[in-house]
């Protein structure tokens, strides 16, 4: 009995129950409308943006098919949901919204879970003053980040962006609402005409214009993900793990060890790490908020 025809694809969008999946290989750049074999669904198997998939029952006409299987993943970004990300870049405007660096930082936090480099876009970079822009990019830099100042207006940036976006499978482009990140796309790949929101001058939040996670070619082999705009990642569930995620912190533990195993470097009695760093206060709420968390109710 002669096998069923399948092609290995990428799920580049995600529509209610539908997958939008682009094939790889001799049909790379055909998209096809799928549904998921039913056994997947009944082993739980959830199939998300940036997957890696195979498909079957091929309907090339109507432009549909069924995925049949999921490649094991290299990476996993939680939010947004997007698989086999091979570079995240956080998105941060410095006006309108204005930078907001505990805002920020939450986001650098679900960033750094991803084990991944991560970059950082300061957008609508024409908005302000060329030395506070240099101050902020400073600031970010001692954080321990690569920072690119942009604007979609004036072009500031792009040419560079464009180049590192080029050379990566799959960046994913995250931040908060209203930053920017579908006016850049825009720039970038200007077919795409994606929609774009004001932001609210009462509460400085952006409207969220992108509804779904969608890949879009960018170059030969590179997408780039557009991701829903949302306000407030939820912290990391483990304060004891949190220090990995301060890459400033992380070189401070590395220069001078703290010969505590289990220290939070909260200023406890003969810890290592002092507080001289522009996060202290971040990371310590984020650890006092994570073990309020964990402690246990007790009713009276």
């Amino acid at each position: 009995m002669d096998r069923p025809e399948r092609q290995p694809g990428v799920v580049v969008a995600l529509q209610a129950n539908y997958l939008e999946v682009e094939l790889e290989g001799v049909e790379s750049g055909l998209r096809l409308l799928c549904t998921r074999r039913t056994r997947l669904a009944h082993r739980g198997a959830a199939v998300h943006v940036g997957d890696h998939v195979w498909v079957e029952a091929i309907d090339r006409r109507q432009a549909r098919a069924v995925v049949a299987s999921v490649e094991p993943r290299s990476s996993w970004l939680a939010r947004p949901p997007v698989a086999n990300v091979t570079a995240v870049v956080v998105v941060l405007a410095v006006e309108q919204p204005a930078f907001d660096p505990d805002q920020a930082s939450r986001f650098l936090l679900t960033a750094e879970q991803t084990g991944l480099a991560v970059q950082v876009l300061l957008s609508k970079s024409d908005l302000i003053p060329e030395e506070q822009l240099r101050l902020l990019v400073q600031r970010l830099q001692a954080w321990g980040y690569g920072v690119l100042p942009v604007s979609s207006q004036t072009g500031m940036g792009l040419d560079t962006l464009r180049s590192q976006l080029a050379c990566q499978p799959l960046s994913v482009l995250c931040g908060p609402s209203g930053v920017g990140k579908s006016s850049l796309l825009n720039a970038l790949i200007p077919q795409l005409e994606l929609r774009i929101g004001a932001v609210s001058g009462r509460l400085q939040r952006g409207r969220h214009t992108t509804r779904h996670v969608e890949l879009h070619p960018l170059a030969s082999g590179a997408r780039v993900a557009d991701t829903p705009g949302f306000n407030r990642p939820e912290l990391p569930a483990d304060a004891h793990n949190l220090e990995v995620l301060f890459p400033e912190l992380r070189a401070r533990i590395a220069q001078h060890p703290c010969r505590f195993r289990d220290c939070l470097h909260r200023d406890e009695p003969g810890c290592g790490v002092d507080r001289d760093w522009d996060r202290y206060p971040v990371y310590r709420r984020a650890v006092e908020d994570l073990l309020a968390l964990s402690r246990p109710f007790r009713g009276g």
